[in-house]
């Protein structure tokens, strides 16, 4: 029977509560389902948080007992290559495994990308477990995000589901990967929905939440309560220390932007090889480091060494705080840029707490603020570089509390985090993720032109949700209320000018302009258009 359009008198009661109950089972299969995928994706990403740490330990072992001795060390560049190529060949057999694994994921829920996940997910495990045990500066959130979005994939393709509930599934799998790397997760779920998902509603909220809920819960019970990175906030800073606080997010905003230009143009230079791919590539961060094992070995993995050295009693010396900055960069930007399967995230995490560190050591030698307070600023520094690098500020702020455990730190971390959001936007420099993601499904910018227009008119604008009637439709094809002009189509960072033959996707930015009376209906209309599933489920149950 036909779904009616208006809302009936009184007599239509059977129809109301069929579709009622449609909703809530609708809503419960998204709690238990999303519980599943944490299950799942939590179990995958604390096997290989294990894989990494025993990795991690071998390589320590091995390159500590090899210092200093010609012949082991040689024997070691051996075993480097041979890591390689076992590295290129899964990245010919699976390449969607190359990089840190949420453009993919990004991808796959703008239903941009179908990757399949039986292969990715043993060759991520695989490729992620090698690296680690090389010595490459990458971390494990990206890849941990990828596993869980493929393990998300998979319930849901074992469920039976179509594409559209297969793609909330897959952001319930990211959510549980990034809980279960960084034991966070309300930083799982403000991730995912602040930097892939990009759509809040209260059915994908409590569903995305379950899964990382479940996730953390498995991976406390296998590896223990304690977080993967433990930060410090003694107490609330002195108001006089605030001046110093507005420094570090403005310098974190403007070390943000550099951190990513810098990485895209590494990526460029990379780009400029073409011949024997990817193993002349690969060849450059394997080499460095077989190098740093020996010569600098604090700078190998993802940083828990230099975390060390941040959080240890004894405050380190300014001038090796701005060396590890500096060396950490290079290693992981060249590491990055090569396409190896490792992520950013816990290099980006370890360098926020060096600048933090080294705004803490300079604040003290002015007189600005005490010695007392330098572990608050690498918090603060971990939040701001976050922030600027990823634009996620939200995410920033919540990570920094699950990793302190404390709201003392929440008026700081929220200036620090909001200021280095707007520093690095103001420089024009494309958030680190969206850039990555542009390169992987390609966006392009269609030639039209807006005219007509007269009179008194107001700009808006609304989101394209997943799944919703607009997603997939030509501009031309869709019914746009009376007096309303688009303007431009925001993808991925990218502003495309439209015409009537461009097609729009799951996570569009509609900028529009109409008359200044009709503002409000032009924006309740769209806005019915541009619901995603999920949301009409839940307008219904309410």
């Amino acid at each position: 029977m036909p779904r009616e359009t208006h809302r009936p008198e009184p007599e239509p009661r059977d129809g109301n509560s069929v579709e009622r109950r449609l909703s809530r089972r609708f809503q419960v299969s998204l709690v238990w389902e999303g519980a599943l995928v944490g299950l799942v994706g939590g179990g995958v990403v604390t096997l290989y948080r294990l894989a990494l740490s025993g990795a991690e330990r071998l390589l320590r072992g091995i390159t500590g007992a090899a210092a200093g001795d010609v012949l082991l060390m040689g024997c070691w560049f051996c075993v480097l290559a041979l890591a390689l190529l076992v590295i290129c060949a899964l990245l010919r057999w699976e390449p969607h495994t190359s990089g840190s694994g949420i453009p993919q994921v990004d991808a796959e829920v703008l239903d941009r990308l179908d990757a399949p996940w039986a292969r990715i997910i043993p060759a991520k495990f695989a490729e992620g477990t090698l690296l680690a045990f090389s010595g490459l500066s990458l971390g494990r959130e990206g890849p941990s995000v990828q596993l869980g979005g493929m393990s998300g994939k998979a319930v849901s393709r074992a469920l039976g589901r179509k594409r559209g509930e297969e793609r909330l599934l897959v952001t319930c799998g990211a959510a549980a990967g990034m809980s279960a790397a960084f034991h966070a997760p309300l930083t799982g779920v403000l991730f995912t929905l602040e930097e892939i998902h990009k759509q809040f509603s209260a059915p994908l909220i409590i569903s995305v939440m379950c899964s990382a809920v479940v996730s953390d819960f498995l991976v406390a019970q296998v590896v223990g309560i304690d977080p993967v990175v433990s930060l410090e906030f003694l107490q609330d800073l002195p108001h006089v220390d605030y001046l110093l606080v507005v420094a570090l997010g403005l310098a974190c905003g403007a070390l943000g932007a550099l951190h990513n230009r810098g990485m895209f143009a590494i990526q460029s230079l990379y780009g400029l090889v073409q011949r024997h791919l990817p193993q002349a590539r690969l060849a450059i961060p394997f080499a460095l480091a077989g190098v740093m094992a020996f010569v600098w070995p604090v700078l190998m993995c993802g940083g828990d060494a230099i975390l060390e050295i941040l959080i240890s009693p004894e405050t380190p010396a300014l001038g090796l705080l701005v060396a590890l900055l500096a060396g950490k960069y290079l290693f992981t930007a060249i590491c990055f840029g090569s396409g190896a399967p490792g992520g950013t995230l816990f290099p980006l995490v370890v360098m926020g707490g060096l600048v933090g560190g080294i705004f803490s050591l300079c604040g003290t030698a002015l007189g600005i603020s005490e010695h007392a307070f330098f572990p608050n600023f690498v918090a603060l520094g971990v939040a701001g570089l976050f922030s600027g690098v990823v634009r996620a500020p939200v995410t920033a702020v919540v990570m920094v509390f699950e990793l302190t455990g404390s709201l003392d730190a929440l008026l700081s971390v929220s200036i620090v985090s909001i200021l280095a959001y707007v520093t690095s936007s103001l420089t024009k420099t494309d958030a680190f993720y969206e850039h990555l993601l542009v390169g992987l499904v390609g966006v392009s910018a269609d030639d039209s032109s807006i005219s007509g227009l007269s009179g008194e008119k107001d700009l808006d604008h609304v989101r394209v949700g997943a799944g919703s009637r607009l997603e997939g439709m030509l501009v031309r094809d869709v019914p746009w209320p009376d007096g309303v002009r688009l303007l431009l189509v925001e993808r991925a960072g990218v502003e495309l000018v439209p015409t009537g033959e461009t097609r729009l996707c799951a996570a569009d930015e509609l900028l529009f302009i109409v008359g200044t009376e009709a503002v409000g209906d032009a924006r309740l209309k769209l806005g019915v258009m541009c619901e995603s599933r999920v949301e009409r489920q839940g307008a219904s149950h309410r």
